[in-house]
């Protein structure tokens, strides 16, 4: 792992998580493109995130059985060409598959960080996947921009086939880079898939923690889909442009993480999800004043997704730890469960939030947003206070950036 492979491997991480997100900005665009209504478009956002889902949890614990190179070669290939197919889309229902197909294939962020620290020795460990976390975020966050930008200037389409070659062209490059490893397990692949289930079942913690991260995810993704409903209806009168210069503002959550994963390692999982679950509460309430349009209406936009989008972050990481302390043997298998229930909480946020804005406009959504965060936080207020005792037996000095986590937790 020298800096141009990392560099390399945090690229492909961006581009992966950015194929996720990209759509939240063209939906207008799609919905006028294939005269089709806002809501019924934003099924291609919904449609992603449940193929991601299920390639998380389908395709991911792969990695542990087969070779890395082969399997992330094919399916960033594949996810390249079902975004071609989705940039030619001829109607709706195409374009719906298309996506579904993308989201099932663009998973490659979750298999690169186990190989990656694999490939580092474990005092470059954090540093490594810290700069592959980066990337993720940046992906997530600055893909709004260039996908709404090209959409405003070039039509729906172009996104898709400049995400589709950028996909292609990282197929390319990894399939030079990527060393043939012998795979870590030997387990046939019904037991794999069983493994993430039979945690959930015997983690309690393991539980709080994706129950915590799929609510606050469910509001994160509800907030984002609608955005773009709400800047370009009405109340602003803006171009799809303008969720990708919002999305520039969350762009501070790559400085965050960093100071979050410190106070994690000082206070424990718990203050901190506390903190960031009343952030969440507190953003939501910040996010009713958007629906006033103008530019206080703007700037509560402002200050309502930058303040989701730190609480959103910092939260991963303090859930993160506090999955990867439970069994260090097994990190890459929790890592699946984890993220799977967190990505049906997005799924399920991004429909119910293009619902709720149907029925209730934008006034809806920030209201969806605390009663799923007052689920998490009922929750939280029941749980055990303090840092679990397998967090301070992990390794000296505290819990580490472990193997498979596709977050910083220093």
């Amino acid at each position: 792992m020298n800096r141009r492979t990392t560099l390399l491997f945090a690229l492909t991480c961006a581009v992966a998580v950015g194929n996720l997100y990209f759509p939240q900005a063209i939906v207008p665009l799609i919905a006028t493109g294939l005269g089709t209504t806002a809501d019924s478009a934003a099924l291609t956002v919904t449609a992603t995130q449940a193929g991601y889902t299920a390639g998380m949890f389908l395709l991911v614990p792969l990695g542990d059985r087969l070779r890395h190179r082969s399997l992330l070669v094919a399916l960033l290939t594949l996810a390249g060409l079902s975004l071609l197919a989705a940039g030619c889309a001829p109607d709706l229902p195409f374009l719906v598959a298309a996506s579904a197909v993308t989201g099932f294939t663009t998973v490659a962020a979750p298999l690169i960080s186990p190989l990656a620290a694999t490939l580092t020795d474990e005092g470059r460990r954090g540093a490594v996947l810290g700069t592959l976390a980066s990337g993720s975020i940046g992906g997530m966050l600055l893909v709004r921009t260039f996908s709404g930008s090209l959409g405003e200037w070039w039509g729906w389409r172009v996104p898709y086939v400049v995400a589709a070659f950028a996909t292609l062209l990282l197929a390319v490059a990894l399939s030079r880079v990527v060393p043939v490893l012998p795979p870590p397990s030997r387990s046939r692949y019904p037991a794999l898939l069983a493994e993430p289930l039979r945690l959930l079942r015997t983690e309690p913690e393991l539980r709080r923690s994706c129950l915590y991260q799929a609510t606050v995810f469910a509001g994160f993704s509800a907030v984002w889909t609608c955005l773009a409903f709400q800047l370009t209806g009405p109340a602003y009168g803006m171009g799809a442009q303008a969720v990708g210069l919002l999305a520039l503002v969350g762009s501070a959550t790559m400085l965050c993480a960093p100071l979050a994963g410190r106070l994690v390692d000082r206070q424990g999982p718990g203050p901190v999800n506390t903190v960031c679950l009343l952030a969440v509460l507190v953003s939501a309430g910040i996010l009713v004043a958007g629906g006033l349009g103008g530019a206080h209406g703007f700037a509560a936009l402002i200050a309502g997704t930058l303040l989701l989008d730190v609480a959103m972050q910092c939260g991963m990481i303090a859930n993160t730890t506090r999955v990867y302390a439970l069994r260090p043997d097994a990190r890459s298998r929790l890592n699946t469960a984890f993220m799977t229930c967190a990505y049906l909480g997005g799924t399920a946020g991004s429909w119910l939030g293009a619902r709720t804005y149907g029925v209730a406009g934008w006034w809806g959504v920030p209201a969806l947003v605390a009663a799923l965060t007052l689920v998490a936080l009922g929750r939280h207020a029941v749980a055990p206070r303090g840092m679990p005792s397998s967090v301070r037996r992990d390794a000296p000095g505290g819990p580490r950036c472990a193997p498979g986590s596709s977050v910083p937790q220093r």
